[in-house]
């Protein structure tokens, strides 16, 4: 690197090839073992060069490990090296899901000789996801920088296990009063200066931290075709659909692939592999055989099937307003009125969350029925369901409330209901309040709140439900109503919560309905 700092890589080459086309790697993971064989010899012996690097401060890389920051100088700084190497035949790729995706985005735009990417379960700015509608990712950043706390010590690959056991008993030991910056100590044993860093930056929508960290402005000036791979219940997707946006509002024509997967899922790995090899053969070698017609592919989940679409969303996906109802219904009938309904949020005993997006661990529906009955969590459900209903598209809620506090949150969830009366958890969002957010004369604000995105199918006889709540612990930090960051010994003010529905205030979730297929 031009400060004097050395990078660790592994090369692979096929034998008898004269100088292929090279996949750059770039990995905070380690090289050896199966990171080594999924990577370095799958795409080796089928005809290309590997360049498989540890990122800076780890795995024998030298300088300190410091996420997000180094990864474009670095990284460009390693396509220099790579291109005055006698093997390198003038024209690379990148693979790789998660940071090694976003390390693909910190160089892609100012690389021309980079001609293809396959990212998988990524963005190209990391910052929304660990501030999710301006609440803090507590479970999933303390997950990360305890993972990569252990990776090389003596856990060692055991670390991707350990981490989710050790972050949730520490999550559940600062319910009992230690502050938010004490719980890297209960995780990993020692202060940890990226999770340090995420909460002390948190509420700071633009700053010079996240500045040299955010690479979604250059998303639409990359030259090099792009495929993508992503999980209806992954922490990023979101974001990684902004990033497919970009490009085809920049005239561009990615691949996109939804399959039913979480971040951690050894399923999307084997099909983003196979994906990326077809992607690399003919955009690296001119053999075109291998793409399917269809830029878009998604799993229906529900329906158990894969569908191929032109785009995403899919053409004549249209919004459709299900309505919050009095009596704890919902329907797409305009609200007949009523009185709002209440509930108290207390974050000194935080309304937990069942299932939903985390960064390692099984994130696929479960059960939300125990959630459901809690004080704290209104519930509106439809009548069952005269037909398969798909939606397919984007997910948001817009709510009517009034709250006791200034400084709070509202979570949205949708289920699906089976007959039996398992409601299982479909796609959610969050969106955290402030004194920014005003109310008209009546203390009324007017919520918008993004949720996942889905590819769902609800079946003839299930039924749809809505939760609303407004904590998800430990999946986001609990909010302590007062403004000020969550310490040791801070005051924490329970609040009354109203959400209304009426002619004037018609709270609703828009879900994306599409025709059947």
């Amino acid at each position: 690197m031009p400060d004097g700092v050395t990078l660790l890589a592994d090369h692979y080459a096929p034998v008898g090839a004269a100088r292929p086309p090279t996949i750059l790697i770039r990995t905070p993971y380690g090289r050896a073992g199966v990171v080594g064989w999924m990577y370095g010899w799958t795409f080796a012996r089928h005809g290309f060069q590997v360049l498989l690097q540890s990122c800076r401060g780890g795995f024998g890389s030298g300088g300190v490990l410091d996420p997000l920051v180094h990864e474009q100088a670095d990284g460009l700084a390693t396509v220099e090296w790579m291109r005055a190497q006698s093997w390198y035949g003038g024209s690379f790729a990148m693979h790789g899901p998660s940071y090694l995706g976003y390390t693909q985005w910190a160089i892609a735009a100012e690389t021309p000789d980079l001609r293809a990417m396959s990212v998988q379960v990524t963005a190209s700015c990391f910052r929304d996801a660990a501030y999710v509608g301006g609440s803090f990712a507590l479970e999933s950043t303390l997950i990360w920088t305890t993972l990569t706390a252990h990776l090389e010590g003596r856990l060692g690959g055991a670390a991707a296990l350990i981490a989710p056991r050790r972050t949730r008993r520490a999550v559940l030991s600062g319910l009992a009063g230690h502050s938010l910056p004490e719980l890297d100590l209960l995780s990993a044993g020692r202060p940890l200066p990226f999770f340090r860093d995420l909460l002390a930056h948190h509420g700071e929508a633009l700053c010079a931290y996240w500045e040299k960290r955010d690479f979604s402005a250059s998303v639409g000036q990359v030259g090099a075709e792009i495929t993508m791979t992503g999980g209806w219940y992954d922490v990023f997707l979101p974001w990684q659909l902004k990033d497919y946006a970009a490009l085809r509002a920049a005239g561009r024509r990615p691949h996109l692939t939804i399959g039913p997967w979480y971040h951690a899922d050894i399923r999307h790995g084997r099909a983003a592999n196979a994906d990326a090899l077809a992607w690399f053969r003919a955009h690296l070698l001119g053999d075109s055989s291998g793409l399917r017609p269809s830029p878009v592919r998604l799993f229906v989940t529900g329906a158990g099937e894969w569908r191929d679409e032109p785009d995403w969303p899919p053409p004549g996906m249209r919004p459709e307003r299900w309505h919050l109802q009095p009596g704890s219904a919902l329907s797409t009938a305009n609200p007949a009125g009523g009185e709002p309904d209440r509930y108290r949020y207390d974050p000194a005993h935080p309304t937990p969350v069942i299932g939903g997006p985390v960064l390692i661990g099984n994130s696929e529906p479960r059960d939300n029925r125990r959630l459901e009955a809690r004080r704290d969590v209104l519930v509106y459900t439809s009548a069952p369901l005269g037909r398969d209903t798909e939606m397919i598209g984007p997910v948001r809620a817009e709510l009517f409330v009034r709250t006791g506090r200034e400084h709070t949150d509202f979570v949205v969830r949708v289920c699906d209901v089976h007959p039996g009366g398992a409601s299982m958890n479909v796609c959610e969002g969050v969106r955290r309040l402030t004194p920014a957010d005003r109310g008209d004369e009546d203390g009324v604000r007017r919520v918008e709140i993004d949720l996942w995105p889905m590819g769902h199918r609800f079946r003839r006889g299930h039924r749809i439900r809505v939760q609303v709540a407004s904590g998800a612990y430990p999946r986001i930090a609990r909010n302590p109503g007062t403004g000020a960051p969550l310490t040791a010994g801070s005051p924490m003010v329970a609040s009354d919560q109203e959400v209304l529905h009426d002619p004037a205030h018609p709270s609703a979730v828009i879900l994306p309905a599409v025709a059947p297929a």
